[in-house]
């Protein structure tokens, strides 16, 4: 197991970068603990493939260092980083049965076979592949290739680290979250340094303790899924999770009103002058309500998904689109009014929260 530290780590695949948005992976520093759980999570071309690549040995990075337990290891070839990495695609031997498969990290490193076999029976146990040990690999399905390709990541207890790169890509979506689970549950077993890079927000949810959230080649955002949730530190967050994701609507900031159009909504808290840039607020679908009566921002509802539990209300305030959740036995007002609860309303400057001092006797 391994602390990783990245030290002013940044790179551009061009010979000599001279803006930022040369750059497939700006400049950061992050550490992280030994033993963590993590997620990379952004759209495709964020840079988190490209981070991991570099963890790896896979990429040398243009610029910084990366250091595994204080020991830099920026140049040091993939073998001698002791880490194992599972990739978007299954990465096997078809001609190996299941059980071969599982075995080879094991071999190469010369254990004796009596422990080779008990912790192949134990990963296969994990993924469900017990009834195919003796199965060439050939002849499995994709999803089954990519849990023996899970399970040679996963077989060897002596790592650094493991690199999951979308690895549930060609999963079938109900065995998915049961590998996810699984993947949790041997993280908290074994507590060894996982990184796992994924589009997809539940994956990165649900696996992680810590998620970090890329965009553009940068990380906007590193947190517990909860406080990426209820606290997004850049509008894109808020964007990116939830679903629907936070609403965002340009304002003008007055202490404790924010102005938007011809209407305002109030803040919890009293905002200095904000200084020149885009304003705006965010504010998640779940921490609105549709009232009647004149609070709030008049909206017109273009319709309504019922999706059990809940109903979202899709709204319209002059040209900005505003979702809005309401509980499935919640009644909609005729001329209904958007209200946001105050605290729950955040403020943007350039895309980066802005915190405000609390108002005097606010609870």
């Amino acid at each position: 197991m391994a602390a990783i530290t990245l030290d002013r780590l940044a790179h551009s695949y061009l010979p000599h970068p001279s803006a930022p948005s040369d750059y497939a992976l700006k400049p950061l520093d992050i550490t992280w603990r030994d033993g963590g759980a993590y997620a990379l999570l952004g759209p495709s071309g964020c840079g988190k493939t490209t981070l991991l690549n570099i963890i790896s040995g896979l990429v040398a990075p243009s610029e910084g260092r990366v250091l595994f337990d204080g020991t830099d290891v920026t140049r040091m070839p993939t073998e001698h980083r002791n880490i194992a990495q599972v990739f978007q695609f299954p990465v096997i031997y078809d001609t190996m049965t299941v059980a071969e498969n599982l075995a080879f990290p094991l071999k190469n490193r010369g254990l004796a076979k009596a422990e080779i076999n008990a912790r192949v029976h134990e990963i296969a146990e994990m993924l469900d592949l017990r009834g195919d040990l003796n199965r060439r690999a050939a002849r499995l399905t994709a999803d089954a290739k990519q849990k023996i390709s899970l399970g040679r990541g996963l077989v060897r207890s002596d790592t650094a680290a493991i690199l999951f790169d979308e690895p549930l890509t060609v999963i079938d979506p109900q065995l998915k979250w049961e590998l996810r689970a699984q993947l949790k549950q041997l993280h908290q077993k074994v507590g060894r340094t996982m990184i796992y890079v994924t589009h997809d927000q539940t994956e990165a949810m649900t696996f992680a303790d810590t998620v970090v959230v890329m965009y553009d080649g940068g990380v906007v955002q590193i947190g517990k899924p909860v406080d990426l949730f209820q606290r997004p530190a850049h509008t894109f967050v808020g964007y990116f999770i939830g679903s629907p994701g936070m609403n965002v609507l340009p304002a003008t900031i007055e202490g404790r009103v924010a102005h938007i159009g011809s209407s305002s909504v109030f803040l919890a808290d009293d905002y200095p002058t904000l200084p020149a840039g885009k304003i705006e607020i965010g504010v998640r679908p779940e921490n609105i309500a549709l009232k009647t009566g004149a609070e709030g921002l008049p909206v017109r509802i273009t319709r309504v998904d019922d999706i059990g539990r809940i109903r979202i209300a899709r709204t319209v305030f002059e040209d900005h689109e505003i979702n809005v959740v309401l509980p499935e036995d919640t009644p909609i007002p005729t001329d209904p009014r958007a209200v946001p609860i105050a605290d729950r309303v955040h403020v943007y400057a350039d895309g980066h929260i802005v915190d405000a001092s609390p108002v005097r006797g606010h609870a």
